[in-house]
């Protein structure tokens, strides 16, 4: 009996590895309309559910709101809320008709309160109107790669209107944009608690965010909830382990919270970053006409880390597009020509291929000097 009781547990902890593994690999089952998990660094997809059909996104649309206040505004500056601001229903900062308030501490307000009149104050102050501002909101969202986002305001109340909608993929491209860009993005979107003057008033406007992927989830940086009643619950998160930031959206789901934690653990768990090109790494040297050298050394201009399962590792590979030879005079880091990443076959990023070094044009008297060293040279032998 012991000998069966011990071959029994022997062959549990050889199979619970491969099970739990087998596990991991499986996408989860999620409840969210439509849903994605991208790496913020790559760009690589992770994960995803219908990220091409169209929804309401209800105030995950402040997420470019606060983008283009960071592109176009000044933090220092004093914003005076206007009568139409202070009057947006929904979630607020309680703002009030001549309120006198900084542009930082309103987008504390919009994305932690999540405050309609921040929004509208914003956009007034940004642009002057409501409506020229969201002119620039769709500007910006092509100018991004968001082909199938449009907006209609500054806040995400889609009360009466039909056609303020975005793509799970569209609001993950958006959200990279803005942490590849801007350091304060990330500041703001990752504050758990804020207080912030209250104009008029004997105590401070006190602001907690909405976001409880902060306090429950491991490695939570960011980034805004969503509802209406068209919507349904909205959540754009960002997880950052071990110098991998991912970056999460489901739209339309009921368990926003539990549906967000299973696709970023699901992503975690399978997906290792990789470095596979490092800047400065020299790829090859090519000649150099009419140059005080006759070979320029060509390196990597960036690093690029990409995000792989174990068994995709194999499938990585660089193509080039590079000259055969180049004239001088070449400047150091210079660009020269790209590396394509590809994975499966498929392409998944260029990196720009930069000289590695400074080479002057050939003059007269380099030339000169050149053919008496070439003349001494033959005659030493």
């Amino acid at each position: 009996m012991k000998k069966i009781l011990v071959l029994v547990l022997i062959f549990t902890f050889l199979m619970t590895p491969t099970n739990i593994e087998a596990e991991n690999l499986k996408p989860p089952q999620i409840a969210a309309k439509a849903a994605i998990v991208m790496d913020q660094k790559s760009g690589r997809i992770l994960f995803e559910k219908n990220i091409s059909e169209k929804l309401p996104m209800a105030s995950t649309t402040k997420i470019m709101t606060l983008l283009l206040a960071l592109e176009y505004g000044n933090l220092n500056d004093i914003v005076t809320v206007s009568k139409k601001a202070a009057s947006v229903g929904g979630s607020s900062i309680w703002l009030s008709p001549g309120e006198k308030i900084s542009m930082i501490n309103l987008l504390y307000g919009l994305m932690l309160n999540s405050g309609n009149d921040a929004a509208t104050a914003i956009a007034e102050h940004i642009s002057g109107s409501v409506d020229k501002f969201v002119e620039l909101m769709n500007k910006k969202a092509k100018e991004i790669g968001a082909y199938n986002t449009n907006f209609v305001t500054p806040s995400g109340l889609d009360i009466g209107i039909d056609n303020h909608y975005t793509t799970a993929y569209d609001l993950a491209l958006i959200t990279r944009y803005a942490f590849n860009n801007y350091n304060k993005f990330a500041e703001i979107v990752s504050t758990k608690e804020k207080t912030i003057p209250w104009d008029g008033k004997e105590y401070d406007r006190y602001l907690r965010n909405k976001n409880k992927m902060l306090w429950q989830y491991e490695g939570a940086d960011g980034v805004k909830t969503g509802f209406t009643n068209k919507a349904g619950r909205c959540l754009v998160a960002s997880a950052s382990r071990n110098g991998q930031r991912l970056i999460s959206v489901v739209l339309n789901s009921g368990p926003m919270w539990e549906d967000t934690q299973k696709i970023l653990d699901y992503s975690f768990a399978n997906y290792t970053p990789i470095k596979i090109i490092s800047k400065g790494q020299m790829i090859k040297t090519i000649s150099v006409v009419s140059g005080k050298e006759k070979y320029l050394p060509l390196v990597y201009n960036s690093d690029f880390i990409l995000p792989i399962s174990k068994d995709e590792e194999i499938n990585v590979k660089i193509d080039y597009s590079l000259p055969k030879s180049v004239k001088a005079p070449i400047g150091i880091g210079e660009k020269m020509g790209v590396a394509i990443v590809k994975l499966n076959d498929n392409q998944i990023a260029t990196i720009d291929v930069v000289a590695g070094k400074n080479i002057d044009k050939r003059d007269y008297e380099f030339n000169f000097k050149t053919i008496i060293k070439n003349w001494i040279d033959i005659f030493q032998y």
